[in-house]
C-alpha cells in the first residue's frame, strides 16, 4: 500500500472514530509505529489531529457530516429562505444555472419553480424529483445515486456537466477556513462542484453563519474561484477583508 493511501485511511478512520492509537494502526497497515507517527505528524499540520500520548485527537472543529439530504433539508430553513431570496435578484431571463445536491439551491430553484425561461443543469436528485412538474427546464447531469446524499455521481456526471457553459454556479459548502479555503466533507461531491463552477461565467456561493471559521475533509476550492457569497449575516471584519483581497462581493 502507497503512503498516499494509508494517510486517506487515517484521515477517514479520525473522522468517524474520533481518536487514533499508534499501535493499532502499526499492526493494521504493517508499519513501524514511527511511521504511524509520521503519518499523524502529517495530519497535525493539516489541522485534522491533535497529537496525544500514544495517538491523536480528531479535532473539535472538524467536521465529517456528509448528513443525509432529509436531515439537512430540514435544518435552518429560515437561513436558507433568505439565502434563496438574495439569490434569485442575479437570475435573470433565459439564465442558464449549474446547481449542486445542497439543500440550499433546492430552496433558490423552489422559489423559480415558474420560470420557462431558466435552464438548470443539476446532479440533485431531490431538484429531479420535487421540481419535475415545474415551468424550468431541467437537465439531468445523469450518473449513479448516492443515497446519502440524493445526488448523481460518477464520470458520466462530469461529462455532461462539461457539455455546457452556463451564466451561474450556485453551490454551497461545509465550511471556510481562512487559511484553508472552502471546504466540504464529500470527496465526489466536491470534484462534481469543481467541474461544475468551471463551466460558469459567475460563481455564487450560498452559506450560512455558521460556515465561518468552520473546517472539513475535503478543500473544495479557493476563494479566487468565488464571484459572489450570499449568507444571513455579516461575517467579522478579518471575513471581509479577506474577501474584498479576492474581489468577492459578498450579500447579506
Amino acid at each position: 500500500m502507497l503512503s498516499i493511501e494509508r494517510l486517506e485511511i487515517i484521515k477517514r478512520t479520525a473522522l468517524s472514530e474520533k481518536k487514533l492509537y499508534v499501535s493499532k494502526l502499526s499492526e493494521k497497515f504493517d508499519v513501524t509505529e514511527e511511521t504511524i507517527r509520521r503519518d499523524l505528524e502529517k495530519l497535525e499540520q493539516q489541522g485534522l489531529v491533535t497529537r496525544s500520548y500514544g495517538g491523536a485527537i480528531l479535532n473539535a472543529q472538524i467536521t465529517n457530516e456528509d448528513i443525509p439530504f432529509y436531515k439537512r433539508s430540514k435544518t435552518d430553513m429560515e437561513e436558507k429562505i433568505y439565502i434563496a431570496s438574495k439569490a434569485i435578484e442575479f437570475i435573470k431571463e433565459d439564465s442558464t444555472i449549474m446547481a449542486d445536491c445542497s439543500s440550499t439551491v433546492l430552496e433558490v430553484l423552489k422559489l423559480i419553480r415558474d420560470r420557462s425561461d431558466v435552464t438548470v443543469i443539476t446532479n440533485s436528485v431531490e431538484v429531479l424529483s420535487e421540481l419535475n412538474q415545474s415551468e424550468l427546464n431541467i437537465i439531468s447531469t445523469g450518473g449513479g445515486i448516492k443515497q446519502r446524499s440524493l445526488s448523481l455521481q460518477g464520470p458520466i456526471t462530469h461529462c455532461t456537466i462539461r457539455k455546457y457553459s452556463v451564466d451561474l454556479a450556485f453551490v454551497s459548502c461545509k465550511g471556510m477556513d481562512i487559511k484553508k479555503g472552502i471546504l466540504d466533507s464529500n470527496e465526489e461531491e466536491a470534484e462534481i462542484k469543481n467541474t461544475m463552477i468551471k463551466q460558469a461565467s459567475k460563481v455564487i456561493l450560498l452559506i450560512d453563519h455558521s460556515k465561518y471559521d468552520k473546517t472539513s475533509f475535503v478543500k473544495l476550492f479557493d476563494y479566487e474561484n468565488i464571484d459572489y457569497i450570499i449568507t444571513d449575516k455579516a461575517p467579522r471584519e478579518e471575513w471581509l477583508k479577506l474577501l474584498h483581497s479576492n474581489n468577492i462581493e459578498i450579500i447579506y
